[in-house]
């Protein structure tokens, strides 16, 4: 894995980071893209934004919620 070194900027009430050209080229990523951050063991991971994905993952967890107890017991067995 390659490891780029960049530097945390101010931005207006947050902060941002900049992304070597290369890096955007190889990931297909362009300014005003959408990323992702995820936080990992390790730190954080930036990932570029898949809309799919992140609608998926937001009816699994409603789904997880909502059969909490039928999935408690679906381990069991």
């Amino acid at each position: 894995m390659r490891v780029k070194e960049t530097v945390i900027r101010p931005f207006g009430n947050s902060a941002g980071v900049t992304i070597p050209k290369e890096m955007l080229e190889k990931y297909s990523l362009a300014k005003g893209d959408t990323v992702a951050l995820r936080e990992t063991p390790d730190g954080i991971l930036i990932t570029a934004y898949d809309a799919d994905f992140a609608k998926t993952m937001e009816i699994a967890q409603e789904g997880a919620k909502r059969y909490r107890n039928a999935m408690r017991e679906l381990s069991r067995r």
